[in-house]
């Protein structure tokens, strides 16, 4: 008589829903009924990393920690990654920890062979804010959809800057940074510009003023740094190290932790950027790139509805190009359905239920999870720091057993290093000289300024022209008739326009329209 099989346990089943055949990132160790257990291994399948995902959790929970454990594993499996350092901790990344004993503790629980390891990073600034290789847009390729949201405009401004967008590109100004678009603007309320502003329709002289005065508000809050040329090219993002480990993208943000929405929205840039110049490949054995977006919730604040489809599109498409795209916040709440019902890979660190609205926001959580044996809003409040709750997508595309995990621990520094190293480390790059200067070449604020000029010159002369022919009428008076004269400069500046010339171009080289992608964003020309 044959012995009857015993039924698996809980943890035996979820443990299997994460024995994987494939590469995998070792995420850490399950935990079960209060109790770590090291040889039921917690991980997600390297093919399945451009399904995107979300990282959330309370402030201090270790939501850093594993995006840096994840950009490690990656970098080391040949996948290069990009971080945005919104506090400037995440720099550590290129040297190698430090061992103590909370490492040798932790590794041991979680049955890692941890060893000190750096790994090749880059490091960016926006616009050469704070230490990093600069990070340049021009106003052209950033476009009026990601404009109207670092404007704060409503959704009648946002149409209105596109039509404004639409007139420059057809009359051939390059708007390259913030002076070339706010001249074409300015040059659109004033009164030479005003027929020019009736012929593009619907947009009405209070809206461009408002549009205007947002600018001047940009501009003052030194925004201006960060649009201009050279313009990054984002596919500097995809290299990997000589040894064949993925670059880590560094970029440093804690110089303008006080312009939330322009920097959220420069990281959207990024991503539309990458979006509308690679090709379509389909599934992956592993992704080209993971583009981590730290403080998720600022790009969704106060976001028009045209701003938020364009992010839902980008991420729904963006996959098929080989890019995967990790949200990180506080609470799943903090992004719109549409984006978090396409973030396959969820790793959901403790939340706090102090307040009312803790406790909304937990309950919420919990409905976003598949049913698991674990009471999900206990065991919620009750993680410890580098702790989660994960599910990912098995190599089959389906979910995974709900896992709370304990996590393994980075291997390089858990912490920024120093002002000095890092100043070394980006003088250091091959990028530096290729974007470390500006450059400010002729382009729409110069045209209009030349055309004005050129506009004050001949009403001037227009004017001496005038008075010598009055004199010539009344030196000649004694009877005779004048010959008819030509039509006077004064006459023939007012007739012609100030932009009339410009008008004459569309349809030619000069005056051909940008084609622009999902975001609005200029297709950029190799």
């Amino acid at each position: 008589m044959s012995e009857s099989t015993a039924p698996a346990s809980p943890a035996d089943q979820i443990a299997a829903g994460y024995a994987f055949t494939g590469p995998a990132l070792e995420l850490g160790a399950l935990l079960w009924d209060g109790t770590c257990l090291p040889d039921r291994q917690i991980r997600i399948p390297l093919s399945m990393l451009n399904r995107h995902g979300l990282v959330a959790g309370a402030t201090g929970t270790g939501k850093t920690k594993t995006l840096q454990l994840i950009a490690e594993q990656l970098s080391a499996g040949g996948v290069p990654v990009f971080l945005a350092d919104i506090k400037g901790d995440v720099s550590g990344i290129s040297a190698p920890g430090t061992p103590n004993e909370k490492t040798t503790q932790r590794a041991e629980e979680v049955a890692q062979e941890w060893g000190a390891t750096g790994f090749p990073t880059e490091f960016y600034s926006l616009g050469g804010i704070g230490p990093g290789i600069p990070l340049r847009a021009t106003v052209t390729s950033f476009g009026p959809v990601l404009m109207s949201k670092v404007l704060q405009l409503n959704q009648t401004q946002e149409q209105s800057l596109g039509l404004i967008f639409h007139y420059a590109d057809a009359k051939g100004l390059e708007l390259i940074d913030l002076k070339d678009l706010r001249a074409v603007v300015a040059f659109l309320v004033s009164d030479q510009g005003k027929a020019e502003l009736k012929g593009i329709g619907g947009l009405s002289t209070v809206t461009a003023g408002v549009i205007l005065r947002a600018l001047t508000a940009f501009e003052q809050q030194g925004a201006a740094e960060f649009f201009g040329e050279p313009e990054f090219d984002t596919g500097e993002f995809l290299r990997t190290a000589a040894d064949g480990r993925g670059l880590v993208s560094v970029l440093e943000l804690p110089a303008v932790q006080d312009k939330p929405q322009l920097f959220s929205t420069f990281l959207m840039w990024l991503l539309a950027d990458l979006y509308t110049d690679l090709p379509e490949v389909g599934d992956l054995e592993r992704p080209k790139l993971v583009f981590f977006f730290d403080e998720a919730h600022l790009l969704f604040n106060g976001a028009s509805k045209a701003f938020l489809e364009s992010i839902t599109q980008t991420v729904r498409l963006i996959r098929s190009k080989g890019i995967g795209v990790f949200f990180v916040t506080q609470t799943p709440k903090d992004v719109p359905g549409d984006v978090l019902g396409q973030l396959g890979n969820r790793v959901q660190h403790a939340l706090r239920a102090f307040t009312p609205d803790d406790a909304k926001a937990l309950k919420a959580t919990v409905k976003t999870f598949p049913n698991s044996p674990y009471d999900l809003e206990e065991l919620l409040t009750g993680l410890g720091t580098g702790e989660a709750v994960i599910t990912v997508l098995s190599e089959k595309g389906a979910p995974t057993p709900v896992a709370a995990t304990r996590l393994r621990a980075p291997q390089s520094l858990m912490g920024p290093i120093d002002a000095a190293a890092l100043d070394t480390a980006v003088k250091s790059s091959p990028l530096y000289s290729r974007y470390a200067e500006a450059v400010d070449r002729e382009s729409a604020y110069e045209k209009i300024s030349a055309e004005q000029a050129a506009a004050e010159a001949a009403a001037e002369a227009a004017a001496s022209g005038a008075a010598a022919e009055k004199q010539a009428k009344e030196a000649a008076k004694a009877g005779r008739s004048a010959p008819e004269a030509e039509p006077s400069l004064a006459r023939q500046v007012v007739g012609s326009g100030l932009f009339r010339s410009l008008a004459r171009s569309v349809g030619t080289q000069l005056g051909r329209e940008i084609s622009r992608s999902i975001f609005g964003t200029a297709k950029r020309r190799r």
